[in-house]
């Protein structure tokens, strides 16, 4: 009680600290998900990001797990998000390639075939 007096948080006295990351690794790992569909791009920068977050808060959590146990929990959902926002994005951009290549390539032969 007194630690509350003297100017620390009820959180940090339960033992839930916050972990620096968890919350943007979480944000990012969502947009990463959310927005595969804009030819792959954002989502692979996001995904990039919520993963090369995602080490130090593990490596924090390590140190005392019972202290970060909430906290890890939201920056291991992020690290999932964002993985899976990475491998959605990184495939739907690789059939954005494939499409536009398919096209072209089928539009030379028809003008080809039209001469």
């Amino acid at each position: 009680m007194s630690d509350i007096l003297d100017g620390g948080s009820s959180s940090e006295i339960q033992g839930n600290k916050t972990l620096p990351n968890a919350t943007a690794t979480l944000v990012l790992g969502i947009i990463s998900l959310a927005t595969f569909w804009l030819y792959g791009v954002i989502g692979i920068i996001c995904g990039i990001i919520a993963l090369a977050l995602h080490p130090r808060d593990k490596r924090l959590y390590q140190e005392d797990p019972a202290a970060y146990q909430q906290s890890y929990k939201t920056a291991r959902a992020g690290y999932i998000c964002g993985l899976i926002g990475l491998i959605i994005s990184v495939l739907f951009l690789i059939f954005v390639i494939a499409f536009v290549f398919i096209f072209v390539q089928t539009m030379n032969n028809a003008v080809h075939d039209f001469r």
